[in-house]
């Protein structure tokens, strides 16, 4: 088999790995549940490749995620459910059918998105989805009785958070202005405070849990994505934390005879080259 530009190609190799007799033995024994980790971790390093501005690398990573999308939809074809062509048909009428000011007639592309139309074909997709978990036997899963119910859980964390916050807030839960925000997070790190010193590790973790929710909110009504400034601060980390390596390498000393004051003197040599 040779390599191909055509999609139907990529169909065809996984077509060929999951083959009960010549198929590769691991790619067999694969499940939806066993192959969702890689699935998360592909997309996280498509991700990764973007915040560093590595074509060459996200050209490949795409490609990887590329192959999940078609090893899932390989799975669903076996068990009769549905093919990759109906995964690419199913995402060119949402986008069609989500911009019919980009591809309707002349009269809807001249008059753009109305008012209105956005919730009309969320709600027409709702009853879609419905449809075609009925049509699969999976009844129970088309009755939806909360608002938040279709935030996915697999999500991390922080983005599940603003998410969560994003859609109550549609129907007016939510406060109007960052100030109060910022009280009611001074008001959980106090909860927080008492927790601890109870000595409670339970409450400690829940209290913990509701601080963090609250900064995820405070980052949402200030237009900050959580997840991205967590990852800066990461980077930030990691690079601030290396001048210390490099620092104790330079003086012979091995981390773990640095003392913590050595590691806070270089640690503010970093910040102070960063400013």
């Amino acid at each position: 088999m040779e390599p191909s530009r055509d999609p139907k190609r990529l169909v065809e190799i996984m077509g060929a790995l999951r083959d009960g007799e010549t198929g590769c033995p691991w790619d067999k024994e694969q499940d939806f549940a066993s192959i969702a980790p890689y699935t998360l971790e592909e997309a996280y390093e498509v991700v990764d490749a973007i915040a560093k501005n590595d074509m060459a690398n996200l050209e490949e990573e795409l490609g990887d995620l590329l192959l999940q999308v078609v090893y899932h939809a390989q799975m669903a074809a076996e068990g009769g459910y549905f093919t990759f062509e109906d995964v690419v048909e199913g995402i060119t009428k949402k986008m069609i059918r989500r911009h019919p000011h980009v591809f309707g007639d002349v009269q809807a592309r001249t008059a753009g998105m109305a008012k209105g139309t956005w919730e009309r074909i969320k709600a027409q997709e709702k009853a879609d989805r419905a449809a075609r978990r009925q049509a699969l036997g999976d009844e129970s899963s088309s009755q939806t009785v909360s608002i938040l119910d279709d935030v996915p859980d697999a999500l991390p964390a922080l983005t599940r958070a603003e998410k969560i916050q994003n859609k109550v807030a549609k129907i007016g839960f939510d406060w109007d202005d960052p100030a109060l925000v910022l009280d009611k997070l001074e008001e959980e790190i106090a909860e927080a405070r008492d927790a601890l010193a109870e000595g409670s590790k339970a409450d400690v973790a829940g209290e913990i849990g509701d601080v963090l929710f609250t900064l995820v909110n405070l980052a949402r009504h200030v237009d900050v994505d959580p997840e991205d400034a967590l990852r800066g601060c990461n980077r930030k980390f990691s690079r601030r934390f290396a001048h210390i390596e490099r620092g104790l390498l330079g003086q012979n000393i091995s981390l773990e005879d640095a003392t913590l004051p050595q590691m806070e003197a270089l640690w503010q040599e970093a910040k102070k080259a960063e400013r």
